[in-house]
């Protein structure tokens, strides 16, 4: 087992249990576990359902996680191997960050994402995967999955690649201007970038499939 096969474990336990004490002890008042386009809580709900849905993000983690980590292991190269394993780490940094963002989000009562700590937040989550994304390699689970870039690994590199670089400049963008930006309007162009971000990886996963003399055929 590697040491991310070991992370893996351990983090899926620790929010595993992390949503069972919310579960078990959590606030006694509803807390909001739903945020609409404009960043602001339109819904709310007990410590059962918040606790609930921590402990599946943790199951979840482990599976989709683990999943790759065992794709891995079963590799007969190194260089998919090492593909894999980019995967297996965009996953459980993406689950790892959404779990701690949400849950801080519901236990400290926030009504709105729109000001400066859930936006540097949010900026951080997208920056660490935006620095791995580009090294993940074709599979089901993470990255710019389109029916072109499965027919073409030129164009999954590519796609994936940009989406990567995109989602890195934008996270470091979001971090310097939270503490400046107007809000609800910096969460607002940081989530509108995201979008606009991985519309473009998906139309150069076409177009670069479109182009590449070894695609495969639908």
């Amino acid at each position: 087992m590697t040491a991310l096969d070991r992370a893996t474990l351990g983090l899926s336990l620790l929010i595993v249990a992390a949503g069972a004490a919310i579960f078990l002890a959590g606030p006694l008042e509803l807390m909001p576990y739903h945020f609409g386009p404009d960043g602001q809580a339109d819904a709310w709900a007990g410590r059962e359902a918040i606790g609930g849905g921590v402990v599946g993000l943790g199951l979840l983690t482990g599976v989709l996680a683990g999943g790759m980590g065992a794709a891995a292991r079963r590799a007969q190269d190194r260089a998919r191997a090492r593909a894999l394993r980019f995967g297996q780490l965009a996953i459980l940094l993406t689950f790892l960050c959404l779990g701690l963002f949400f849950g801080a989000a519901s236990l400290s009562g926030l009504t709105s994402l729109g000001s400066a700590v859930p936006m540097a937040g949010l900026s951080v989550l997208f920056l660490l995967v935006g620095a791995v994304l580009g090294r993940v390699g074709p599979n089901p689970i993470a990255g710019v999955r389109t029916p072109w870039s499965y027919k073409s690994r030129l164009a999954w590199d590519r796609s994936n690649r940009l989406a990567g670089r995109l989602l890195f400049v934008i996270g470091l963008a979001g971090l310097a201007a939270a503490p400046l930006a107007p809000q609800p309007l910096g969460y607002q162009l940081l989530i509108g970038a995201v979008l606009i971000a991985a519309l473009w990886a998906v139309v150069e996963s076409w177009r670069v499939w479109r182009t590449d003399p070894d695609r495969q055929p639908f």
